[in-house]
């Protein structure tokens, strides 16, 4: 297959992969799919909503709890198109310029959470740990600021291992293996050297999948700490109640990115379905978990989504 350079990009394309073995029911497997992206979508879209429409809401867990839900509703949006054409329509291909912008906002949205995470782990360390200056710490003001170093953050890591990619020809079989476009994917199908982009990915593991969890325990840590020193038990109950659905959503963000990644590196010639069903899960997990978890286990979330859901149903009598 001759090269493919930046001349000839405008009409290159991928060619994406559903579920192996079950193309035939691709109509069918729609369903779930399309079950597991409406409560993404309508749970990350509540959150904000009802932390937007409640007052004693507007408050820096929940401002960060805010930012966590358009990240998840972000990275539904970003593999929703691709995966429901290849479902519904049986269309593969995807063109080069598309499959970069896809890798750019799934890649952009999946660094953000563990940001996002990263920084609401500090919110829970200043509020158990530092409570007298919580209010003082975690003004409007920082937290904008902290938004903004996110989305930096993020764009700036993203994109030197996207221009890198796509300054490099592609002269293999145009076929990915997932229904999306992924960087370990698209890699496989480049015919140059890759060391500079093999580096670079190693140091984006160190410094996303590795240095945030670290952080993440390390506040932790402080908290238990923190916690274990208190006198009452009921105290200490509340506090790790309190704690409890970010735990979660740090175990269903990082346990199924570690198991990609582990998919990838160790397990490359494993069945195609234990590679597509990983990264289905390390896509679908996090948006659609984490609003069911937040919803149930907080109960100023939970009290406002009833509060959001009685004032509409009044507004349709």
């Amino acid at each position: 297959m001759a090269k493919v350079t930046n001349t000839t990009q405008a009409s290159f394309y991928f060619i994406l992969t559903g579920i192996p073995g079950f193309e035939v029911s691709h109509i069918w497997i729609s369903i779930p799919f399309c079950c597991l992206y409406t409560i993404s979508i309508v749970g990350n879209t509540t959150i904000p909503a009802v932390i937007h429409t409640e007052p004693s809401l507007h408050q820096p867990m929940y401002l960060f709890l805010s930012m966590l839900a358009l990240t998840d509703l972000g990275l539904t949006l970003t593999t929703l198109p691709t995966v429901l054409q290849l479902l519904w329509f049986n269309i593969h291909k995807i063109s080069f310029e598309a499959c970069f912008a896809q890798f750019f906002f799934l890649h952009g949205f999946s660094f953000m959470e563990s940001s996002v995470l990263l920084a609401m782990s500090f919110d829970r360390y200043v509020a158990i740990c530092r409570p007298l200056h919580y209010v003082t710490i975690l003004t409007s003001k920082i937290i904008g600021r902290i938004a903004l170093a996110i989305i930096c953050h993020c764009v700036l890591a993203v994109l030197p291992s996207l221009f890198l990619l796509k300054h490099l020809p592609f002269c293999r079989s145009h076929l990915l293996t997932h229904s999306y476009c992924l960087h370990q994917d698209m890699i496989r199908l480049v015919c140059a050297d890759i060391r500079v982009n093999s580096w670079y990915g190693f140091a984006l593991v160190l410094l996303i999948i590795v240095m945030d969890p670290l952080l993440i325990v390390l506040s932790y840590t402080f908290i238990l700490k923190s916690i274990l020193g208190t006198a009452s038990y009921t105290e200490r109950f509340r506090a790790l109640n309190n704690c409890l659905s970010h735990i979660l959503a740090v175990l269903v963000l990082y346990v199924p990115m570690v198991g990609v990644s582990m998919t990838h590196r160790f397990a490359r010639h494993a069945s195609p379905l234990v590679h597509v069903i990983m990264a289905n899960i390390y896509l679908l997990a996090p948006p659609v978990m984490n609003p069911i978890i937040y919803s149930v286990k907080t109960k100023q979330i939970h009290q406002g989504i009833n509060r959001l859901l009685f004032k509409r149903s009044m507004c349709l009598r």
